[in-house]
């Protein structure tokens, strides 16, 4: 007993590699019903996964259809003027991108899935149905049968049992009348002839009855040996696979996502690489870079002494408001006060607040002349640039039609060569239009440049000539000439509408700079305006011109015409709108 309790302990043990498996159909012959239970509830099982990886799949596609809309969110699409060129901002679009290509693996996943895991199980799902319905129709089948020959060999066995039971009944009712001596012959020979009778049909059913029931005891080796062996082994197979695919799919799934690990791996990579580009130098070099004007600082503001009129009475030692430089003795330099608020006014609103006006974009210029210097000179390079580009590709279609106009004049059946004469000409003239382009481009940027150069120059001499010792001339030089340092100021009231100031240094002084003054905004006439007073500029009614300095409170704007000339018009004469983001001011990504 110890024996066998051992080796049942150790065919109850779990099948591992190596050991060969229980069969269903010697171990389990008896519980049909179970197999039928425990083969619905293993597809069930597998269902079950299969609608766990398809919300699986569904949360992958999800996540990576969330990614691509922050990622489409947070990079609009931009013309090329605006593409980003801080590095700060380069590394953020590099980073969406890689993020893009991050939900493109996290899409590979949930296809992944869906293909090689879900559909996989809900089709193999369909075909262990199909199967285990088959194999139970024949198990039902072969139980039926049996149960068929069993009712045959109890029925003949219940007719056996009656025969028998009649036999008896004739033989006892036949010996009580032989033994009667009252009985007469013809009663006795009769209950004889019954008993023969019943004892010969006992005897018939005694024969059916052993042929079936050793016909039952076959069919029920068949049935418990063959059969249902047979039917349970094939139900055992189907289980069996089932795991196996289970197992599988399982791998599958983790596949799946190992596969994109790589490339996700690089895709992390590629951020990080992005994060150590960000340079916060290069960054403010490229705000140096866009901002910076070309212009100089402003200078110094002149003492203005409005005491020169009064009579001094006092003694010595009275405080004198003459300034320091002139109780020294030492030259000071007198420039007329609206001349020098105006210069001063024309270099500080840079840096002052916008215009409250509501304001509008400026036509743009061919010559950028209405941008500062310093962007001027990067818009006519980058202009430069542009046609030197066009300039070469239209010589190499030049090139290539000559050398498809050799091989025709070499090899006529292959075309005319006269065809291609009108469209290299018209590639000839092209290339002329755009060198004309180059050339008139070319001498704005050295305009620039010079000009560029030329206060550089100056600038340099005025770090080494302080400005005490002299006086500073229209152009931006100094002079020692003292002849004309110390002069009565002109005490001019600000000019009235229709009556511009007539100081010929006022306006004189104004417009002998270098470098034109930027454009801030333009306006339109609406009246005509004679110009007939110095330093004013004539224009006609519904007329277009470019501000170039606003009213400064004295009724007069500085305009500049679209042919160049610079003068003041009337502020109520002209409807003025103001340039949106003027002085070279750029705009952010």
């Amino acid at each position: 007993m110890e024996n066998r309790s051992g080796e049942n302990s150790v065919q109850s043990r779990p099948t591992h590699k190596g050991q060969s498996a229980m069969s269903w159909g010697t171990e389990l012959w008896d519980q049909f019903d179970n197999l039928d239970k425990h083969t619905q509830w293993g597809i069930d099982f597998l269902e079950r996964y299969a609608k766990f990886v398809k919300e699986r799949l569904e949360i992958e596609q999800n996540y990576a259809k969330q990614l691509r809309n922050l990622v489409k969110k947070y990079c609009p699409k931009r013309s090329k003027d605006e593409e980003p060129r801080f590095t700060s901002c380069v590394s953020f679009y590099g980073i969406l991108n890689e993020l893009n290509d991050y939900a493109g693996q996290r899409e590979v996943v949930a296809e992944e899935m869906g293909h090689k895991v879900y559909g996989t199980l809900m089709k193999y799902s369909q075909d262990l149905k199909a199967e285990r319905k088959h194999h139970l129709q024949e198990g039902r089948k072969a139980q039926q049968y049996l149960d068929q020959c069993w009712k045959q060999m109890d029925n003949s066995k219940k007719k056996f049992e009656r025969e028998c039971k009649e036999a008896e009944k004739s033989q006892l009712t036949y010996e009580r009348l032989d033994n009667d001596i009252n009985a007469t012959k013809s009663e006795v020979e009769k209950a004889k002839a019954q008993y023969y009778l019943r004892t010969h049909m006992a005897d018939e059913s005694k024969n059916e009855y052993a042929a079936q029931l050793q016909n039952f005891n076959a069919e029920q080796w068949k049935h418990f040996n063959n059969a249902i062996p047979h039917i349970f082994k094939n139900l055992q197979d189907m289980d069996q696979r089932r795991t196996v695919k289970l197992g599988e799919t399982y791998r599958s799934f983790a596949e799946a996502e190992r596969r994109v690990i790589p490339i996700i791996s690089k895709c992390l990579e590629g951020m990080v690489s992005m994060a150590k580009a960000v340079d916060e130098r290069r960054d403010s070099g490229i705000v140096v870079e866009s901002f910076k004007s070309g212009f100089e600082p402003p200078g110094d503001f002149p003492f203005e002494d409005f005491s020169q009129n009064l009579s001094r009475t006092g003694s010595d030692g009275a405080i004198s408001n003459t300034p320091k430089g002139e109780r020294d003795g030492a030259p000071v330099s007198r420039q007329d006060p609206k001349h020098a608020m105006s210069k001063t006014k024309n270099k500080l609103w840079l840096f002052g607040k916008k215009p409250k006006w509501s304001v509008k974009m400026a036509p743009s210029v061919e010559d950028f002349s209405h941008l500062p210097p310093e962007q001027r000179r990067k818009r006519l390079q980058q202009k430069i640039d542009e046609l030197n580009n066009k300039l070469q590709i239209e010589m190499d279609q030049r090139d290539a039609l000559n050398k498809m106009k050799d091989v025709y004049e070499k090899t006529p059946p292959m075309g005319d060569p006269n065809s291609l004469q009108p469209k290299i000409s018209e590639t000839i003239f092209n290339m002329e239009k755009l060198r004309s382009e180059i050339h008139k481009h070319e001498a704005w940027l050295s305009e620039v440049e010079g000009k560029q150069a030329s206060r550089d120059r100056r600038h340099s001499a005025d770090n080494h000539h302080p400005t005490t010792q002299g006086r500073e001339s229209p152009e931006g030089s100094y002079t020692e000439d003292t002849s004309q340092e110390h002069h009565t100021p002109h005490h001019s009231s600000p000019p009235q509408p229709g009556h511009p100031s007539t100081d010929p240094h006022e306006f004189d002084d104004e417009f002998d700079d270098d470098d034109p003054l930027p454009v801030i905004g333009h306006c339109k006439a609406l009246y005509s305006f004679d110009g007939q007073n110095e330093g004013t500029l004539v224009m006609a009614e519904d007329e277009v011109l470019y501000i170039i300095e606003e009213d400064k409170g004295d009724g007069w704007t500085r305009a500049r015409k679209q042919s160049g000339g610079e003068g003041y018009v009337p502020t109520t004469y002209v409807e003025i709108t103001m340039e949106k983001n003027c002085k070279g001011a750029v705009t952010y990504i």
